[in-house]
């Protein structure tokens, strides 16, 4: 329940059918929606009950009192007390309702009750990154339905807008600072059939795309979701910031999901894995996979090539490039491109570094790559003889999140 009561319930019902009929809303799914919905309704009504009598009223009054050519206009001014009176308090009286059951609302909102389920959430352009905890970030939002749940959320770069249409709830994600939402989902998200789940996700693994939330309008998990977008204009690829709200029936449920992801599941290829990293951290909004240009450069085909960087100097596309270009991706910046990149220091494990070198690795040209390799053990070999040491033989991180 909200912490404030809620008020006029013969009118938020009747309003609240007449709302069910229109598509002025999408589906209500937080139990803010009904307080929100028919505030809005009220003041629409209001407005509409006002200006019709006023548009005919000025016409009216135009037509009737309309001088003919030539004729010299003439003063009709005139003085009602009672008149004045009841057009001043009258609409007055209506404003202070709006004003206060918008406050209520408002205030319902600020009002974030004891024993939230706390998510963080953290914005940078073009895309979300939700917290659970433990290491594990993804950039769907998950909820239980009929738990209040609080929103710590920060950004990277500029200013953003959390906005999800179904809860009616928005707040801008500033950088520098942390701001704080929360809502309670009255609606658990559908899950598809496992045999329509089974299909397409054995078409995704054959076509090697990524997921597309619009097209197939649940996710990879076969979750129903609701929509969240970016609200606040933020750069060039604004209108593509947005993610998806999952909301589970139990926490047990949700608990199980967050296991999932925290970590490369065993047996998984690193290579898999990595691609899996590529869609759910935000990479996908700025590097492609076919070679077209976007925000950062495209990972097709660019391991063990040459790079140009924006200094003037070249190094090559190879393990340690991509590993410091994720930790550190002001180091080296790639010429013809601005660093706008997010560092993902203390974000990712040595094991999801690794995942994601061993996916762009699998973009590039065999030959190339195998090339690069060669050259990257020779030069290992000589500065491990330069430093009077033997090579050791290199291993696969662990998958703990020892990362600095």
């Amino acid at each position: 329940m909200n912490p404030v009561t809620p008020m006029a319930p013969a009118t938020m019902s009747l309003l609240g059918d007449y709302t069910n009929d229109f598509a002025f809303f999408p589906e209500s799914a937080s139990t803010f929606s009904a307080d929100i919905d028919w505030v809005f309704y009220f003041i629409s009504i209001v407005c509409l009950l006002f200006f019709i009598p006023i548009i005919v009223a000025l016409f009216g009054f135009a037509w009737k009192y309309k001088k003919d050519k030539g004729l010299p206009a003439e003063s009709q001014k005139d003085h009602n007390t009672t008149i004045e009176l009841v057009w001043s308090i009258g609409p007055s009286f209506l404003l202070v309702v709006m004003f206060f059951f918008g406050a209520r609302g408002y205030l319902s909102q600020r009002s974030i009750p004891e024993g939230a389920y706390e998510i963080g959430v953290k914005s940078m352009k073009w895309s979300w990154a939700m917290d659970y905890g433990n290491g594990v970030i993804h950039p769907e939002l998950h909820v239980v339905v009929g738990e209040p749940t609080k929103l710590t959320m920060t950004s990277d770069d500029v200013i953003h807008s959390l906005y999800i249409p179904a809860f009616r709830v928005k707040k801008d994600v500033v950088p520098g600072r942390y701001n704080y939402m929360w809502f309670k989902a009255t609606r658990p998200s559908e899950k598809v059939a496992k045999e329509e789940l089974d299909r397409v996700t054995q078409r995704y693994k054959e076509t090697g795309d990524a997921w597309d939330y619009d097209r197939e309008q649940f996710t990879p998990d076969g979750y129903r979701f609701y929509d969240l977008y970016c609200t606040e204009y933020c750069g060039t690829s604004h209108s593509e910031m947005q993610t998806v709200v999952v909301v589970h029936e139990t926490r047990e449920e949700l608990e199980a999901w967050i296991k999932k992801y925290s970590a490369r599941p065993e047996g998984e290829e690193p290579a898999v894995y990595g691609q899996k990293l590529y869609e759910r951290r935000g990479c996908k909004s700025c590097h492609s996979l076919d070679g077209s240009r976007m925000v950062g450069p495209s990972y097709q085909g660019s391991f063990g090539t040459m790079r140009q960087l924006a200094d003037g100097e070249s190094v090559r596309f190879d393990e340690n490039y991509v590993r410091e270009s994720i930790l550190y991706p002001k180091a080296k910046v790639a010429a013809g491109y601005q660093p706008v990149m997010p560092s993902y220091k203390g974000q990712l494990s040595d094991d999801d570094v690794y995942s994601l070198v061993e996916f762009i690795k699998s973009l590039g040209d065999p030959s190339v790559v195998a090339a690069a390799e060669g050259d990257s053990e020779e030069g290992a070999d000589e500065t491990s003889a330069a430093d009077g040491e033997g090579s050791a033989p290199a291993e696969e991180p662990a998958t703990q999140d020892d990362a600095a």
